[in-house]
């Protein structure tokens, strides 16, 4: 017989297994985007377009501040929804 218990078990699992794949997911393409950031500001400093070279320097230093800050705020907004919504059937 399956219980309530048995069922939340399972639920917890299931969302834990899912959030772990979509932070791998997260991550690799945000590092995929940071490596494309660099090379690309040293091949414009090869072909000494200094100011492109600065602007993708500065979207490189920013990209990741932003993730950080979004990243918080979602986690803050998981935290209430958790707070407000009980586990019911």
């Amino acid at each position: 017989m399956i219980t309530r218990s048995k069922l939340v078990e399972q639920l917890r699992d299931y969302q834990i297994r899912s959030q772990h794949k979509r932070d791998i997911i997260g991550a690799v393409s945000w590092g995929l985007l940071c490596c494309f950031l660099i090379v690309s500001s040293y091949v414009t400093l090869y072909f000494r377009y200094f100011r492109l070279s600065a602007i993708i320097i500065c979207l490189g230093i920013l990209f990741p501040m932003c993730l950080h800050i979004f990243r918080q705020r979602m986690s803050a907004r998981k935290r209430e929804r958790r707070l407000l919504l009980p586990l019911s059937m």
